[in-house]
Parts: structure tokens; C-alpha cells; sequence
């Protein structure tokens, strides 16, 4: 029992000399967590832009919106706010927005929107 305590010692403080096969072991133990290990553990994702045009069909358009730049807003001022952002996204083309949709995570957690316009 007193050896198994010594060996858990050695792994956990990293005794070890350099090029000895236990040091091997580790290193590639720690790679392989680093490397392997699936991005959703840890919920990293890459941050999309605060707006962003997604493809559509028949001449409208659909906006992602971050729900930062609509947070705090009554849900009676989001539309009009949503069509600013998209309008000045689109460089002043009179766009009008005409459904935004919230979008939830697997959490039920707010992301964004999804800004539906017409020309």
C-alpha cells in the first residue's frame, strides 16, 4: 500500500526526470486530453459577429443579432431597434424588418436573433 501511495505521489507531483518513459507517459497523456478532448465539454465555441447576414430565398433577407444589442429592450421596442441595426448593417438600403425570432440554446439561455427583412 505504501508503494501504490509513493507511485500516486510521483505522478501527481511529476517526479519524473526528463526522457524517462513515465515523463513520456505523461506528456503524451496530457496531448491527448488537450487534443482529443471534444469542444462542447468545456461549451468553446467561436463568437459570431455582433450581426451577420445568413443566406435566403426570394429576395429577403435574414440577420443574426447578437442579444446584446438587444438586451434591456421591452419587447415592443426590439423590432424597431432590430431594423436600425440591420439598416446599418446594409450600409442605409431601406430594409424593414418584418419577424425577429429569439434563438435559445440546449439550455434554454438567450443567443440572439434572427432578423427576417424585406426591401
Amino acid at each position: 500500500m505504501r508503494k501504490l501511495a509513493e507511485v500516486l505521489k510521483k505522478w501527481i507531483l511529476w517526479e519524473f526526470p526528463r526522457g524517462s518513459w513515465q515523463y513520456d507517459v505523461m506528456v503524451a497523456l496530457i496531448l491527448g486530453f488537450v487534443f482529443l478532448t471534444p469542444r462542447e465539454w468545456f461549451r468553446d465555441r467561436p463568437k459570431p459577429q455582433h450581426v451577420a447576414m445568413l443566406p435566403a430565398e426570394g429576395g429577403a433577407a435574414v440577420y443574426w443579432i447578437d442579444s446584446r444589442l438587444l438586451a434591456g429592450l421591452p419587447e415592443a421596442e426590439r423590432l424597431s431597434r432590430a431594423e436600425a441595426i440591420v439598416r446599418s448593417y446594409s450600409k442605409g438600403a431601406q430594409k424593414r424588418v418584418v419577424r425577429l425570432e429569439p434563438i435559445f440554446d440546449s439550455e434554454q439561455e438567450l443567443q440572439g436573433f434572427m432578423a427576417f427583412a424585406v426591401p
